[in-house]
């Protein structure tokens, strides 16, 4: 029987000639791939700039390092960002290394996206942002959201991950915040092997990135930048260090794949949706199952699939048919966050009762989508949780 994978390979052969071309030139740190991917992105999602690292959870290190090292309004130690319970662990992890405080709040399981309901009880004088993840390809409510950050004068940061090419109102999701990130790992919508994005229109926010990303160094700023004055020394310029940074630059075969993935995005997106439609009919009157409510156009990176109040089959019987009809499943996302062992490490406050994410911690799974047509999958899945 052939697996419902969780994800697969979206290359063809213009991946591999694009790594070939790398490898024939022997230029495999980032260069003039990861510059061109870099310019394209950015274009395709109407921002000014685009910076790409190693990873998704790296872009999201230094979204938040970038928002600490601003001359004007920095993050600072102790301030506080506002999360939802449920996401992936690096949404967390960064706001906690700069000392920041993270204050979670419940989702909407409809959406599994962040409770706006929330928002005020959340605040208080330390409050500085809001760090948004879109789950599972679905938008967050990024226009309330931003109304609510534009009151407050707070930083609005996506984390837009899992989210590619989702639209709200005739706009991308990771275009609605001061930054926002994107992953491009194997099972994200475009593949660069690892890989990750970071998006603003602020070009202080740029070149602190640009330097972040490299060692902290000035090499990579352009003559006139908002971090330093640069001197006409190359010599003196090439090791010269100006912020505390990391070595989270990606390697020059992932720029050249991104390029070739960033051609296929609208397609892929396209199949996407067009499974999740056929997943919809299968579904929709569904005695068992909520699934996951669309909020604007999602991108719908999987399938979430929420036991309903009346079913009386407990979750593990459908976790033991899926895999015996080898449908791979996981949870959704990481479940509630604030149940796992590391919450005792992280400079935190909650707020309020966590309920909806706890329903979808206990009654909750998701299986994968892709981009080619799934039918057959989708029938299998259906017919297996309908048994």
């Amino acid at each position: 029987m052939e697996t419902y994978q969780l994800a697969c390979n979206t290359w063809d052969q213009a991946e591999i000639t694009a790594i070939q071309h790398v490898i024939d030139k022997q230029q495999f740190t980032m260069g003039k791939a990861v510059s061109e991917f870099e310019q394209q992105f950015a274009h395709k999602f109407k921002r000014r700039f685009a910076i790409m690292v190693n990873s998704g959870s790296s872009a999201n290190l230094l979204a938040i390092a970038a928002l600490c090292y601003k001359k004007d309004n920095p993050l600072k130690v102790q301030d506080e960002v506002i999360v939802p319970s449920l996401s992936w662990s690096t949404t967390y992890y960064p706001i906690h290394q700069y000392n920041l405080s993270l204050v979670f709040v419940d989702i909407n399981k409809q959406t599994l996206n962040i409770d706006t309901a929330q928002l005020e009880a959340a605040l208080s004088p330390k409050t500085r942002a809001i760090f948004a993840p879109s789950i599972l390809g679905n938008p967050a409510p990024l226009k309330e959201l931003q109304l609510f950050c534009k009151k407050y004068h707070l930083y609005l940061i996506e984390d837009n991950c899992e989210s590619m090419g989702a639209i709200l109102d005739n706009q991308y999701t990771g275009t609605f915040g001061i930054c926002s990130t994107f992953s491009t790992f194997f099972s994200h919508h475009m593949c660069t092997m690892e890989g990750g994005v970071i998006l603003t229109d602020d070009e202080e926010l740029y070149h602190l990135l640009l330097c972040l990303r490299s060692h902290g160094w000035t090499r990579h700023l352009p003559e006139k930048n908002h971090l330093c004055h640069k001197t006409n020394d190359p010599f003196y310029e090439s090791f010269r260090f100006i912020l505390p940074g990391y070595n989270v630059r990606p390697l020059e075969m992932s720029g050249a794949i991104g390029i070739e993935q960033l051609k296929k995005l609208d397609t892929f997106i396209k199949i996407r949706r067009e499974n999740a439609a056929y997943l919809q009919t299968l579904f929709h009157d569904d005695e068992n199952f909520y699934l996951q409510q669309e909020n604007g156009q999602s991108s719908w990176f999987g399938f979430s699939l929420l036991l309903k109040e009346t079913c009386d089959i407990p979750r593990i019987k459908f976790i033991e048919r899926l895999n015996q009809a080898s449908i791979e499943v996981r949870p959704i996302v990481s479940g509630n966050f604030l149940k796992n062992d590391v919450i005792k490490y992280l400079n935190h406050r909650i707020v309020g009762k966590h309920d909806d994410t706890e329903y979808v911690h206990e009654h909750g799974f998701f299986v994968g989508n892709h981009h080619f047509d799934i039918k057959k999958f989708l029938d299998r899945l259906k017919a297996v949780v309908s048994l």
